[in-house]
């Protein structure tokens, strides 16, 4: 295997070409020259004795050693230019911090967020993406994404930041008509459903059973499941947090009260490895804080 300690600006080259998309816009973000980057990354090509990309006039397509080289480069790339911050890790945390959160928790945490963790860190610029989608944390170059539900994403560091509890809620004349049966079976239940790439969810029970449920109502967000729910469409199995205020107004009810549901693992993940920049750490601390009070709603 060759030496690659020297061909740091190949590398540089490599991955921003691939999160960028094009040697152009790798060029704008190092401040060079497509020639250059593209120059620097058919250097890194001959060193290491394979294609990293197929080139064409008109599209540059990673390879798949390519995409083998960049799943194991770039999380490698992000620790070295953070790892300044690990020596400096009492000065204030400066520059660009980009994370992303499902949509549904953003009520939630952004008020704290562009409050009291603005207010406290003036030098960072937070750019902040709401999504339910699994993004690419590395080739989008996102520092640290929250997510509720285990973690799928190998070789990434999860930092836990709170179990959340779950629930199964509907409309009043919902539970009016299907409460008995709610007690009953609630696999018989009709659902408003989260649906992810094709797949439903599952129904999960604390005695480690699930059922996939059955429903004329398919999701993608927790907002749109709340409103199926409170239109009497279907009942909507939930984090309790997102549903706290409808709970408390009477909007929804809790159609299983006597069910024990497991929680849900909320995770902070980064690709830092052990050295997280301070504002990666100090992010991570502010939401587990605040991840404290949501698994009290």
């Amino acid at each position: 295997m060759p030496n690659l300690l020297g061909e740091a600006s190949g590398l540089m080259a490599f991955v921003r070409t691939v999160e960028a998309g094009s040697f152009s816009a790798a060029a704008r973000d190092l401040e060079t020259t497509p020639s250059a980057v593209s120059k620097s990354v058919s250097r890194l090509e001959r060193k290491i004795g394979t294609r990293l990309f197929l080139r064409t006039t008109r599209a540059l397509t990673l390879t798949q050693d390519g995409q083998a080289f960049f799943e194991r480069v770039a999380p490698l790339l992000k620790e070295l230019d953070s790892s300044d911050e690990a020596i400096a890790s009492r000065s204030a945390p400066s520059g660009r911090l980009r994370v992303s959160m499902p949509g549904e928790f953003a009520p939630m945490l952004l008020p704290g967020l562009f409050t009291r963790f603005a207010a406290a860190y003036p030098d960072l610029h937070l750019d902040v993406g709401l999504t339910d989608r699994f993004v690419d944390l590395v080739r989008e170059d996102y520092d640290v994404v929250l997510r509720a539900g285990a973690p799928t994403q190998g070789d990434l560091i999860v930092r836990p930041l709170a179990e959340l509890p779950m629930v199964i809620v509907a409309s009043k004349p919902f539970a009016k008509t299907w409460g008995a049966q709610a007690s009953d079976d609630l696999a018989r239940l009709p659902f408003a459903r989260y649906v992810s790439n094709g797949v439903v969810a599952p129904v999960r029970l604390a005695d480690g059973t699930s059922f996939v449920p059955a429903g004329r109502v398919d999701c993608d967000s927790g907002f749109a499941m709340i409103q199926a729910a409170m239109s009497g469409l279907g009942a909507a199995y939930l984090l309790r947090c997102l549903v706290a205020a409808e709970l408390e107004t009477g909007a929804l009810v809790d159609l299983a009260p006597h069910r024990e549901l497991p929680s849900l693992p909320f995770n902070a993940l980064h690709a830092y490895g052990r050295t997280a920049p301070l504002r990666v750490r100090l992010f991570c601390d502010f939401v587990a804080s605040e991840a404290k009070r949501l698994a009290t709603m």
